[in-house]
């Protein structure tokens, strides 16, 4: 977060999505969508919805090994932010004006760990989920009381309209940040650049863009 220095509120371009992370985030957004089209609209046998759910299992296991070892700003302990940090972020949220946030901001990481938490739980139990059709129970459905059974297939059945809220509230803060603050998110997840603001790993700056904290004509929309 920016201090209010000339050194930390400069302008500048940087190298700032790492490609493991970025080839993280669109492979489990189409493993997430294609698991979740299979299980609603697929065939009976639910052969490739298993599939895509041990993919989604294997991608969230890369990353919290990621977010415990990786670089920055994919750690986790990079996107805590104490609760100060958090409302005074919220408090400007609305100001038409690109927030060049190096990293996931204080509003974004909470999106960030409830994606996380819920896909990891909704991945958890539709590994003792059994729908009673004996075909498409869950790999360790046999290993457990039906008690536990039962629980877990209640949850992975009431937990895909609340994965479904989640994503659709990410597009929707992409869309507002592009529209209303003139900041397109898109971009840097594609090709990891971004226009930021604060302080950074020197050898992760690309160019300076602007010396003090005003954003240059073109800044707004190339972020």
């Amino acid at each position: 977060m920016s201090d209010g220095s000339p050194e930390t509120d400069q302008l500048r371009r940087v190298r700032l999505w790492d490609p493991g992370l970025r080839l993280f985030h669109w492979a489990l957004a189409i493993c997430v969508c294609t698991a979740w089209y299979l299980g609603k609209f697929g065939p009976g046998i639910m052969t490739l919805h298993f599939y895509f759910g041990y993919a989604v299992i294997g991608l969230l296991v890369f990353r919290v090994v990621w977010g415990l070892f990786g670089p920055w700003p994919a750690r986790f302990r990079d996107f805590v932010y104490a609760p100060g940090t958090f409302l005074r972020y919220s408090s400007g949220i609305s100001k038409r004006k690109p927030s060049h946030w190096a990293g996931h901001n204080p509003v974004g990481a909470l999106s960030v760990f409830a994606l996380l938490g819920v896909l990891a739980f909704q991945a958890f139990t539709g590994l003792f989920s059994d729908p009673d059709d004996f075909i498409n129970k869950g790999p360790l459905a046999d290993s457990v009381s039906g008690s536990w059974v039962g629980w877990a297939s209640g949850w992975h059945n009431t937990l895909p309209p609340i994965i479904l809220a989640l994503v659709l509230l990410h597009i929707a803060a992409i869309l507002f940040y592009k529209v209303w603050k003139g900041e397109n998110l898109v971009p840097s997840m594609i090709h990891g650049k971004k226009i930021v603001r604060g302080p950074v790993p020197e050898d992760r700056v690309i160019e300076v863009i602007a010396a003090n904290g005003d954003s240059p004509a073109g800044a707004r929309k190339s972020a």
